[in-house]
Formats: C-alpha cells, sequence, structure tokens
C-alpha cells in the first residue's frame, strides 16, 4: 500500500486527497496536517444547525463538508491526521464496523502509548486517555472503499472551536467551552511535550504493518490523484454541497400551522451520536422527515431512503418503529450505536 507522509498540506487538500482515492478506487494512507485552520462539518449535519456561519465568515475561516458522517469540528496544524483507504473486500476486514473500529483503532491506541500518552479504546469509535478524549475517529464507503479518518491531537484551540458553533446564548458558549476542556486532551496536555510528527507517522505504521504492510512510503502525490483531488475540491467547497443536507429540511420551515398540523422538532443524544429530527404530524400522518447529526450510516446515502420509508407513517410509536426496523432489516444498513427505538424516540419524544 502506498503511504503518503506529506506532513503540512493546504487545507483543501487535508480533506480531498482521501475522498480523491477513494473515488479512483485506490488503496493510500495519509499522514498529513493542514497549513491553515478550518471547519470541518460531518456527512449528515446541516450547517445552519451546527455552525455560526456569520463568525466563519467574519473570521474568514473555511467551512467543508467531507463524505464521513461525526461531527463538526475546528482543524488546524495542531492535529496529524491519519486517513486510510482500502478495499472493503480485504480479508482483515471485519463484518461490522464496530468490530472494524475495534480492531483498526488499536495501532492508534498503540502509538499513543509510544509517546507516553496512555490511551485506550473506548466504543464506538473514540481514544480516551485519563477519561479525555484524544483522538477522534470515522468511517466511511465512498465509491465501495473503506476509508478510516482520525487524528493524534497535538495541541487544540479549546476557544476557536467553542467560538465556531452555533450556541442559544453566551452562557450555554461557556458550559461547552468547559465541557471541552474536561473531555478532550492532547498530547502536550498529556505529556507537556510534543513529538515529531515524522516520529508519530514511523511509529504508527510500524503498528499498521501486520494489517495493512509492506508499505510504499512517498512524500509527494502524483498527477491522477491530484487532478480528482482538485474535482473534488470544487465540489465540496461550493454551497450546493455545504448546505445539501439544510436544503432537504428546507419545507419543514415553510409549512404554515394550523388544527391537527405542527412541526416535529427533536434531539436525542445516542451511543451513536446525536439524532436531530425534523418533521411534519399532519392529522396523525408523518410528513417530510429530515434526519440529521454526527452519527455515521454505513452506506451514508440510506439516509434519505429512511426519511422517504417514513413518508406517510402513522404518527404512532408502534408504526414508527415498525417501518424502522423493515427499513433497517431490508436495506442492511449500519449506523453503530443508534437503533430502530432511537429513531422512534426522537420522532415521538413521550416514547
Amino acid at each position: 500500500m502506498d503511504v503518503y507522509f506529506l506532513d503540512l498540506v493546504s487545507w483543501e487538500h487535508s480533506q480531498t486527497l482521501y475522498h480523491a482515492a477513494a473515488y479512483l478506487g485506490r488503496e493510500a494512507f495519509f499522514i498529513l496536517r493542514p497549513d491553515s485552520p478550518y471547519v470541518c462539518l460531518g456527512y449528515h449535519q446541516d450547517a445552519e444547525q451546527e455552525i455560526d456561519l456569520d463568525f466563519a465568515r467574519e473570521r474568514q475561516i473555511p467551512i467543508i463538508r467531507r463524505e464521513v458522517g461525526g461531527g463538526a469540528v475546528y482543524l488546524d496544524s495542531g492535529q496529524l491526521f491519519y486517513q486510510i483507504v482500502i478495499d472493503k473486500t480485504r480479508s482483515q476486514i471485519p463484518p461490522n464496523k464496530e468490530a472494524f473500529y475495534k480492531k483498526f483503532l488499536q495501532p492508534i491506541v498503540e502509538t499513543y502509548r509510544d509517546f507516553g500518552v496512555y490511551a485506550t479504546y473506548k466504543p464506538i469509535n473514540d481514544i480516551i486517555a485519563n477519561g479525555r478524549k484524544v483522538s477522534g475517529n470515522g468511517a466511511a464507503e465512498i465509491n465501495n472503499m473503506l476509508v478510516l479518518v482520525g487524528n493524534f491531537i497535538l495541541d487544540f484551540n479549546y476557544e476557536m472551536m467553542t467560538k465556531i458553533l452555533r450556541v442559544p446564548d453566551e452562557k450555554f458558549r461557556d458550559k461547552i467551552f468547559k465541557t471541552l476542556r474536561e473531555n478532550l486532551s492532547t498530547i502536550i496536555r498529556e505529556t507537556g511535550s510534543l513529538p515529531e510528527t515524522k516520529d508519530l507517522a514511523e511509529a504508527l505504521l510500524n503498528h499498521f504493518d501486520p494489517l495493512l504492510g509492506p508499505f510504499n512510503l512517498l512524500t509527494s502525490v502524483d498527477s491522477e490523484l491530484l487532478n480528482i483531488a482538485e474535482q473534488r475540491q470544487k465540489e465540496m467547497c461550493t454551497d450546493e454541497w455545504l448546505f445539501e443536507n439544510d436544503q432537504r429540511g428546507k419545507s419543514n420551515r415553510e409549512v404554515k400551522i394550523r388544527e391537527g398540523v405542527y412541526v416535529v422538532q427533536n434531539v436525542l443524544k445516542t451511543p451513536g451520536g446525536l439524532i436531530r429530527v425534523t418533521g411534519i404530524n399532519r392529522d396523525g400522518v408523518l410528513h417530510d422527515i429530515h434526519i440529521s447529526g454526527d452519527f455515521f450510516v454505513y452506506p451514508a446515502d440510506r439516509l434519505p431512503e429512511l426519511e422517504n420509508a417514513l413518508e406517510n407513517t402513522p404518527a404512532t410509536a408502534e408504526a414508527i418503529q415498525q417501518t424502522i426496523v423493515e427499513f433497517y432489516q431490508q436495506s442492511g444498513v449500519e449506523i453503530p450505536g443508534v437503533q430502530p427505538e432511537d429513531f422512534t424516540k426522537a420522532l415521538i419524544p413521550e416514547v
């Protein structure tokens, strides 16, 4: 497998290169970090719901939406990314995503330990040390390739992360800042020093070698990969792409409410992530359901199918649960940490 140790790259290439490899059907292992800050939105999130867009524009902080689930995050050169694109038919790939995370995050755990951070794996896809998250990870299927992305958090700008998020008021923002400080840590915070990125990369590859080696180490990308990355960048930096999920839910905000018609809007925290649901309950029947959040769906394009399946479903817990269970069974979808009853609770909060 080709390994691209690129260290500092443009913020755009820090996201588009691994997408390009997936669209080319090429296995690749990228180790890099962005040379300037930006915000990266999860695939199933709504930009307007998650990000303070005015603040981002004022500070000229770019925003991009990746094709991997999870939450919005502020990224800069204080984080070293690992991005692995592999053929999902490889014999080393476990049959379900939770088993995949457990197996493929172990080399990251071992690398952290090499540098004095006693890290452990926490299901579904986190790595923690001293009770605090030290690495965020996500996986996706893109063009029939399996993608794993994550980071070594060398240092972190808690204040900027807090400011970039959309919150109801400043008191709530202060609470987010405190919670971030208490629950997310960094290598420098845990050890008092920063390792060289090349040393981290070398240790990481040593631990991944039994799974994915042998490796062919490269320090630049070829023209084919670069060209596709540029194409992906042009699409992923458009408003159409960034606000795609927002547009799917647009009709919910335009419906006139009368007797027997009301808007369903709820947020539910699950082991697999936050679920945000909006929709219309018109005379006891669901319409225009829109689901977003920082969870992971495999394959990612199944989420609109779930929304469609819920169209015209009676707004009862029993009917909703039956519809969602049948969808899980018939579609073969995986949503780690999110069960059918979770979506039912989100749509009928009193369940």
